[in-house]
């Protein structure tokens, strides 16, 4: 069954109304519907077609946190063949909202590392809500290593809220676990693209997007802290997280234009939940032309192309 969002009830009304008609017709207590029903999907469509040209940051951040919206897993089914995932970090343990491993994109040997959230409850809670601890974060420093080793071009996929914040994380070093898997990219001799498939937030997001390219689907978002979090800082009110999401640029469109992101994967109208497919296979095209802008580098330009593109970042304002 298909999960609306508030802002999207009058497409939902229309909607419900095409699937009750056409209950009608199957059960055969109604005659030539056909033409009404053709009319009310093409009103749905361009109603849906309006609610998201004209998206709010807001309404771009329930977008990006849609319960069927796909994740990393269903990226990774699509787009990885013969996917061998690798568990934990050598040091602790294993950590399910990180899932990396190795495996072929387009016939080529890649790393694979994304952020999990799960898609039902029991999911959720073993991936932790894709919230990763340190042990997460060093199993990608792990993969990174490996592929580095190699020269095997990186794929990451962001989609986390941020890095777990409880006390059990802090005290295996939470802080220094996301700041050597951001150098651990920043160190790689091969091509690496991270796409932000959902949320990315804070550290957590930064410790796999530092990559040579970052691309980002259009109703994603990709922030600092989540605008509930900063509404709280700001106005100690987290009712205010739609003003905090306006003024804060957490939107594809603005990161884009800050030099943040190198490119938008458009999504089908209604968002990647609509068609998840064309979402992952335009996803998957965008991750090919990312490679290929860095096809035959040898690993000292993609070093510095990588570090150059982050110490450029706000000063082309």
């Amino acid at each position: 069954m298909r999960s609306y969002l508030d802002f999207e009830k009058p497409v939902a009304e229309l909607e419900a109304k095409v699937e009750e008609l056409r209950a009608l017709a199957q059960s055969g207590d109604a005659v030539a519907i056909g033409e009404e029903i053709g009319r009310l999907e093409a009103k749905a469509a361009r109603a849906l077609d309006e609610l998201y040209a004209a998206l709010t940051p807001w309404q771009k951040a329930l977008v990006a946190r849609h319960p069927q919206r796909p994740h990393f897993i269903d990226y990774c089914a699509a787009l990885i063949d013969d996917f061998t995932p690798l568990a934990g970090d050598r040091k602790f343990g294993e950590d399910e909202a990180i899932v990396g491993g190795f495996g072929r994109f387009r016939g080529e040997s890649v790393c694979v590392i994304g952020q999990e959230k799960g898609s039902n409850t029991e999911e959720r809670i073993r991936h932790n809500f894709g919230m990763a601890k340190p042990e997460g974060y060093r199993k990608a420093v792990r993969l990174m290593e490996l592929a580095g080793r190699f020269s095997l071009p990186v794929i990451t996929f962001v989609d986390t809220a941020g890095a777990y914040p409880g006390i059990n994380a802090e005290e295996r070093g939470q802080a220094e676990a996301i700041a050597r898997s951001t150098e651990a990219c920043l160190a790689l001799p091969c091509p690496s693209v991270s796409v932000i498939i959902g949320e990315g937030g804070s550290g957590g997001a930064i410790a796999l997007a530092t990559t040579n390219k970052v691309l980002m689907l259009e109703h994603s978002i990709y922030s600092v802290i989540s605008p509930e979090g900063a509404a709280s800082i700001l106005w100690r009110d987290s009712s205010r997280a739609q003003d905090a999401a306006t003024g804060m640029k957490i939107t594809a469109q603005d990161l884009l234009k800050f030099g943040v992101i190198d490119a938008i994967i458009a999504e089908p109208s209604g968002g990647a939940h609509r068609d998840a497919a064309q979402a992952i296979a335009a996803t998957g095209d965008a991750i090919a032309a990312g490679f290929q802008d860095l096809a035959g580098l040898p690993p000292d330009d993609i070093r510095n192309r990588r570090a150059d593109k982050f110490l450029a970042i706000g000063r082309r304002l």
